[in-house]
């Protein structure tokens, strides 16, 4: 009764209004849709590295229609907003997705884009369970939701990362699952009030332990990788030695999950559960057009801590290359190659270590922080501080602080002259230029992109943007921002009724849900994307 609820809220908050405009002839509605994102995979990376992939990564840009000038037109760069836009097609500012996390004016908390006090998890583990997730702060609805409610089609999603996995799937699903925080597969009540047969019996056959005692080992000889493997910033880096081999531990080892988590043998068993879910449920081979959404989460786990250039990134390409050759070839005998649709992108880019690039280097937020308490203290009177929290490059003012700055011109500008003055700061927007409509069509580059990731009431009060080559972090390396290392990602479709072939015209990853809406023929209300006519046969 609450999901038949949901849904008929869904469509009377979300009317169709959407601009598809004209849309091509079609042949045949395909039986599948399958998106796969590869999380932190960048634009560059198939074309860098085109050499070490022979298998699924080959495939799809070699016989897909590959659109090589695809980027994110937004600033938050991020998991959450990214497979929230892919599985909406629209941005941020429209879906709400705004970050992995905000700070929650009226609880006075961090509260991660999933989290949902309401839901209960479903734990396949018996000793784990706890609140659950769901796509309760999703405003927008998914392509899969609304092909579930028009098409009636069957809807299974899956990551490492909740995030992923609902932003693909969003407010309902089949089977959406996920690997928890507590160390087991789960979903929450949100989609399934008890554990799904079919993958219980799975995971009796398949434990996460299998791959203990195993060592992960380049799957290419040493010579076949580019750049200089081991670089210091690499020691220590998520649990790992810099050098090959990495030992996974054994499966008593506490360490072993951490490790696990953080390499391609994760992403080789979720290319085990997508090919069983396929069979288990049937997708693709009913009267019906169903929907299979995959995130490949290993990219980014290891990206942050090894960089886009060390081996370990380019090994886990290498190995998640010939997991998506499995899962395609496995399409094409249960499927048929017919019948299913491919749409492949990625949630965001990531930066080099800045030490490896001129011009660049590191700041922090504390320091952020503590320019605008200083500044502030003067103008505002007290002790302070004035400062509820920061999440990324954004800060949350206490409750009346934001209103006493904006009253006073002098505090405004005291505020932008200290954290401009920090090494790196490219530009500091105050959340009501963000905010302003016009803002989001502006020719300003900087401030149209702070605009399409910003959502009143959960974007801070006070937006830092770095400079380019620029981050936050201490050490390693992460993704978040307007340039084109994070906002540029692969964009691709392949299968049923797609004409192969590169494009330079210009695309976003929104443009996915909305093309592939076209050839099921669904509509998403008020999309920010478009169709990509040019990738589509015509009769």
């Amino acid at each position: 009764m609450k999901k038949a609820v949901l849904a008929i809220l869904l469509l009377l908050t979300f009317p169709i209004t959407g601009r598809l405009g004209a849309q091509p002839a079609q042949s045949a509605r395909p039986k599948l849709v399958v998106f796969i994102v590869v999380d932190q995979m960048r634009a560059d990376y198939p074309v860098r590295y085109a050499d070490l992939l022979e298998h699924g990564l080959k495939r799809l840009t070699t016989r897909g229609a590959w659109f090589r000038n695809a980027a994110y037109p937004y600033q938050g760069t991020i998991t959450c907003p990214g497979h929230a836009t892919i599985g909406t097609g629209t941005f941020p500012y429209r879906h709400g997705m705004v970050a992995n996390a905000w700070y929650d004016r009226a609880t006075e908390r961090a509260v991660t884009c999933t989290a949902d006090p309401d839901s209960l998890e479903v734990s396949y583990a018996p000793t784990s369970s706890g609140p659950g997730d769901s796509a309760k702060w999703m405003m927008a609805p998914t392509l899969a939701e609304v092909m579930r409610g028009q098409l009636k089609s069957r809807v299974a999603t899956m990551s490492m990362k909740a995030r992923s996995a609902i932003g693909l799937a969003g407010h309902s699903g089949d089977f959406v699952t996920w690997f928890g925080d507590r160390g087991a597969w789960e979903t929450s009540n949100a989609f399934s009030d008890a554990p799904v047969k079919w993958f219980a019996d799975f995971l009796k056959a398949n434990p996460v332990t299998r791959d203990a005692d195993k060592a992960w080992e380049r799957a290419l000889p040493p010579e076949r990788y580019q750049y200089q493997d081991d670089i210091e910033l690499e020691r220590g880096s998520g649990g790992w030695t810099a050098a090959f081999p990495h030992a996974m531990g054994q499966a008593s080892d506490a360490v072993y999950t951490l490790h696990w988590t953080q390499s391609p043998f994760a992403d080789a068993y979720l290319g085990d559960m997508a090919r069983a879910a396929i069979d288990e449920m049937d997708l693709g081979t009913e009267d019906r057009t169903d929907f299979l959404g995959v995130s490949f989460s290993m990219v980014d786990a290891i990206g942050h801590a090894f960089g886009p250039r060390s081996h370990e990134v380019q090994d886990t390409l290498v190995r998640l290359d010939a997991t998506i050759g499995k899962l395609l070839d496995h399409l094409d005998k249960t499927v048929g190659p017919d019948n299913y649709v491919v749409a492949f992108g990625a949630d965001h880019g990531v930066a080099d270590f800045p030490e490896q690039v001129q011009g660049a280097g590191r700041t922090s937020m504390a320091g952020v922080r503590g320019a605008v308490e200083t500044a502030l203290k003067p103008l505002l009177g007290g002790e302070g501080p004035y400062i509820a929290a920061t999440s990324g490059g954004e800060i949350y003012f206490k409750p009346g602080i934001y209103d006493r700055v904006k009253g006073s011109a002098d505090a405004m500008k005291a505020v932008v002259r200290a954290v401009s003055a920090l090494p790196g700061i490219e530009r500091v927007l105050w959340s009501d230029e963000a905010a302003a409509a016009a803002a989001r069509t502006s020719k300003d580059r900087i401030l149209r992109a702070v605009a399409l990731s910003h959502y009143p009431g959960r974007s801070g009060d006070l937006l830092v943007q770095p400079k380019e080559n620029w981050l936050f972090t201490a050490a390693g390396t992460t993704h978040g921002t307007l340039y084109p290392y994070d906002q540029r990602v692969p964009v691709l479709l392949y299968g049923a009724g797609i004409q192969p072939g590169t494009r330079n015209e210009s695309a976003t990853p929104a443009d996915l849900a909305v093309t592939i809406a076209s050839m099921v023929g669904v509509q998403l209300p008020s999309p920010d994307g478009r169709v990509l006519t040019s990738a589509l046969k015509k009769r």
